[in-house]
C-alpha cells in the first residue's frame, strides 16, 4: 500500500491502530500522539499534535520521510520531531 493510500484512509485499518498505539506525551501544553506508520518492514516517523487554541481543538498531522527498523525507535523519533516542530513553530503549525 502506498503512503498516499494510507494518508487518505485506504488500508492501515484497525490492526495498524492497535499495533501502533502509544501513550500521548505533553510538551508545552501540546499533546503529542506518536503514531509511526508501517512501511514494509520499517516504520515511518509520524505523530498527531493536538492543542486547544482560543477554545477550539486544533490538530496537526506530522509525517516524515524518515523510516526506522524498530517501532519503539520510531515512536521516540516521532516525539522528538514533534517537540522540535512545536519549539520552532508554536501554534503556527495549525495553519
Amino acid at each position: 500500500m502506498s503512503l498516499f493510500g494510507r494518508l487518505f484512509g485506504k488500508g492501515g485499518g484497525a490492526s495498524h491502530a492497535a499495533a501502533t498505539e502509544a501513550e500521548p506525551v505533553d510538551h508545552k501544553g501540546y499533546a503529542i500522539h506518536p503514531d509511526p506508520m508501517p512501511e514494509g518492514s520499517r516504520w515511518r516517523i509520524a505523530a498527531r499534535i493536538e492543542r486547544v487554541v482560543d477554545g477550539e481543538a486544533k490538530v496537526h498531522r506530522l509525517i516524515r520521510a524518515d523510516t526506522l527498523d524498530d517501532r519503539d525507535q520510531a515512536v521516540e523519533a516521532s516525539v522528538r520531531k514533534a517537540r522540535q516542530m512545536i519549539d520552532e513553530q508554536g501554534d503556527g503549525i495549525f495553519g
